[in-house]
């Protein structure tokens, strides 16, 4: 990839991630405040909602990723993708029932289910295998970033609008991002090394995209999506839980103390996705994930030790450190695991697939959870989630390869 173009795409690259960050996951936990405090929902009814989206997403993700191998309008995709999560989120103070609510989450859903294979592809079609570690590090950072100041001002118009604020919010956030997708140089994009094709495989015509067996036939690749799973199962239902007993005891100012706990996290992610970027190579990628999970394990533990809301707000900076070193290290791993196949994209698919369900067991379980016992049990129940997670990778998961040596290594 010729110089001029990387750097011509690079402000580009980083205002997409930094205005996408709060469109692509949606109205997140600030629907669970919402149908709590403004709709009067039960967290029962609160979880399944949002697992509608997750489960959703689960039928989404493969065929997304696989989509996005395969086709070069990617900038497309991605526009079309926030306008969709956009109208739906807009349409839900319009139907505010179960049914309607529960299929707006699942049509956000299956959009959603694009952005992470579709940025990560733009990625490494642009600045190539070597310096996609530290342009993903990079990326997170823009991103949290971006959820960051999301949050802030979500939490400002929330304290003087009400709730239903941070619905205009996403629509002027998804109109920055769409118009920081069609800055990205459509002419940068490499689509045959966004695949996951070297480069200089792909112009001799040696290489070939291999079959869909590649994401059965690797045991590290299995693994690593067994772990994943376990992470999301146990990571989803933290910040919700987190939100509605904020929004209990202070119904006044739920939603702003939902941006506060957001920013905080978000704020402690930006340098930690910065670090991991710059040291994944030097300081391996599993290694740097047992933290991850390490880190999630605690914040389950923690959390039920007191109601206090400077307390619940500390222990979610610790979320910072977990999720910061998972965004960038997830596409990371699967390039690793997945080089010259042809099918980074779909493997991407396959795995989100997998966090997917747990990602929707997990706000439906700690929901039931919650209900029956209390949010103490539901807390402990994901911290132990994450620390079965952290013994299988450290048991069964081996340090993948990374893209970068084999190049550098290569003759």
């Amino acid at each position: 990839m010729a110089p001029d173009r990387t750097s011509s795409a690079r402000g580009p690259l980083d205002a997409l991630n930094f205005f996408l960050a709060d469109v692509r996951d949606g109205l997140g936990p600030y629907l669970a405040i919402y149908l709590l405090t403004v709709q009067h929902w039960d967290e029962a009814s609160i979880g399944f909602t949002l697992s509608a989206a997750g489960i959703a997403g689960i039928v989404a993700q493969t065929p997304a990723g696989a989509l996005i191998d395969v086709v070069r309008a990617k900038r497309a995709i991605l526009v079309a993708a926030a306008l969709a999560i956009t109208a739906a989120s807009l349409a839900i103070p319009l139907f505010p029932g179960l049914v309607p609510v529960t299929i707006l989450q699942a049509i956000s859903g299956v959009a959603g289910a694009v952005f992470p294979p579709a940025i990560a592809a733009i990625t490494l079609g642009i600045v190539g295998p070597k310096a996609f570690a530290a342009r993903i590090g990079r990326n997170e950072a823009f991103n949290h970033a971006g959820n960051a100041v999301a949050a802030l001002l979500a939490g400002a118009l929330a304290y003087w609008l009400g709730p239903v604020a941070v619905f205009w919010l996403m629509a002027a956030m998804a109109v920055a991002s769409i118009a920081a997708t069609l800055s990205v140089p459509a002419a940068a994009i490499d689509h045959d090394v966004a695949r996951g094709l070297d480069s200089a495989s792909t112009g001799s015509g040696e290489a070939r995209p291999s079959g869909f067996s590649v994401l059965l036939a690797s045991p590290p690749l299995l693994v690593f999506a067994a772990s994943t799973t376990l992470f999301h199962f146990a990571n989803a239902a933290m910040l919700p839980l987190v939100g509605q007993k904020l929004a209990l005891a202070n119904p006044e100012l739920a939603t702003t103390l939902m941006s506060a706990c957001i920013v905080a996290a978000q704020l402690v992610m930006v340098p930690v996705a910065l670090v991991v970027g710059a040291k994944a190579d030097r300081w391996g990628r599993k290694r740097i994930f047992a933290v991850a999970l390490a880190v999630l394990c605690l914040r389950g533990l923690l959390y039920p030790l007191s109601d206090a809301t400077p307390w619940l707000i500390g222990v979610q900076l610790l979320d910072g450190v977990g999720a910061g070193i998972f965004g960038a290290l997830f596409p990371l791993i699967v390039a690793d695991l997945t080089a010259g196949t042809g099918h980074f994209n779909v493997a991407q698919g396959a795995i989100a697939t997998a966090q997917g369900i747990g990602g929707a067991l997990s706000t439906s379980v700690a929901g039931a959870i919650v209900v029956g016992y209390g949010y103490g049990a539901a807390f402990i129940t994901l911290g132990i989630a994450a620390g079965i997670a952290l013994a299988l990778l450290l048991l069964l998961m081996p340090e993948p390869s990374t893209r970068t040596t084999a190049q550098a290594t290569a003759p």
